[in-house]
């Protein structure tokens, strides 16, 4: 997270708690947000994901006693300097980096500050006598970009997790200097003219201003011996295998994260990371409502009115399911811990999902002589019209 962040984003706002709000509400506030907007509950919303992002990003900081001091801090400077500015504001490039800032207090005297004067003393980035010279921010590396792949796993590979490999194409640190950019041997060096601060200062009157080094671009850094193969700029283009690890009861449709496996970054900056899409092959028996399993079993009219024990497929043995008599058909019996392993999704160890059993009564197309002979019987013994007699009485008091 840049020092930009700090002053740009209202954290307090994002998870919706006041500026005092005690680590209870905090981490209240975020666990509502975070279960409302989890990829996993809106498959495909990128616009619910932006702002889980969003909302992890706000709860890293401030529930974390020491960034959130220094993000208050951070705010606090800022706004100070705003009224110092005589109510003036800063402008839409204030903060970018290389960029100072100039202008007059209420009394016409002219000031000078650079943001990284604001931040250094926090941050510890900050060099006396380096005002507009990008002091205590990062050399001009750029991350690397992420990658998108996607990946079919088959139903018990999803529930029970798997690793696998990837194969992907495209740009990858460089086999031979390994992403320095620099000959075997030999090393990166701060460049001279910036001395590894990547802008140099421009004095114009009242205003400092910083702009990227004119000799290494902005990367702060220079490559004596390049390397031959990448002629310095770290990277090739090849095939790569990535090992990948699937967290056990990940979603159809769900993303999977691999922290720095994406494209390299430039000028020692890190890579990028390579976002996942799962794919899950469906079941021929089971499917799934969150993380119990469901299950469809026919059964027969006498198995219903009689009651019965059906021997039931799970994920790992069979079972015994009893079934009362007088079931009807569609009631679903739930045999508990025989769903979605209780490690699911990299989660922490929870209670396992349950097996959700549907009975269905199976009507017989055709039957042979003596089970119509035996239905008949039963038919003489049951009354039909009773049992609509009142759809009969509710008729005759519409007429009526």
């Amino acid at each position: 997270m840049s020092q930009r962040d700090y002053f740009e984003k209202d954290f307090y706002k994002v998870l919706g708690v006041v500026k005092d709000a005690d680590a209870a509400q905090i981490g209240k506030a975020y666990r509502k947000l975070a279960r409302e907007l989890h990829p996993d509950a809106n498959p495909g919303d990128k616009v619910a994901e932006d702002r889980f992002k969003e909302v992890s990003e706000a709860y890293s900081v401030l529930s974390n006693a020491e960034r959130r001091k220094e993000y208050d801090e951070v705010r606090r400077m800022v706004a100070s300097g705003r009224r110092h500015a005589g109510g003036a504001g800063f402008g839409p490039g204030f903060g970018q980096q290389g960029q100072g800032f100039g202008g007059y207090t209420s009394t016409g005297q002219g000031f000078d500050f650079d943001l990284g004067d604001l931040l250094g003393g926090i941050f510890g980035g900050g060099q006396a006598g380096s005002r507009g010279a990008g002091a205590g921010r990062s050399p001009g590396g750029q991350r690397g970009r992420d990658r998108e792949t996607e990946l079919t796993l088959s139903f018990a590979d999803a529930l029970h997790g798997v690793t696998t490999t990837l194969r992907m194409t495209g740009a990858a640190a460089c086999s031979t200097c390994h992403g320095s950019g620099a000959r075997p041997g030999t090393s990166v060096v701060p460049c001279p003219t910036c001395g590894g601060a990547g802008s140099v200062a421009q004095d114009q009157g009242l205003f400092s201003f910083s702009e990227p080094c004119p000799s290494c671009g902005g990367s702060g850094r220079k490559i004596p011996s390049p390397c031959p193969d990448c002629g310095g700029a770290g990277s090739e283009t090849r095939t790569r295998e990535i090992r990948a690890r699937i967290p056990a009861g990940v979603k159809d449709g769900a993303t999977i994260r691999l922290k720095g496996k994406g494209e390299p970054g430039r000028a020692g900056a890190p890579a990028g990371d390579l976002l996942v899409k799962v794919h899950v092959q469906p079941h021929e028996l089971f499917g799934r409502r969150g993380d119990d399993l469901t299950l469809r079993v026919p059964i027969t009219y006498s198995e219903a009115s009689l009651g019965t024990k059906l021997t039931v497929p799970t994920l790992d043995s069979p079972i015994t399911l009893k079934i009362p008599g007088g079931t009807e058909s569609g009631k679903t019996f739930r045999v508990r811990g025989r769903g979605v392993s209780a490690h699911a999704a990299g989660k922490s160890p929870r209670r396992a999902g349950d097996l959700l059993v549907t009975v269905e009564v199976v009507v017989p197309c055709k039957l042979n002589k003596e089970q119509r002979k035996l239905l008949e019987q039963l038919a003489d013994t049951e009354s039909g019209e009773a049992l609509r007699e009142h759809l009969t009485t509710t008729v005759k008091e519409a007429s009526a």
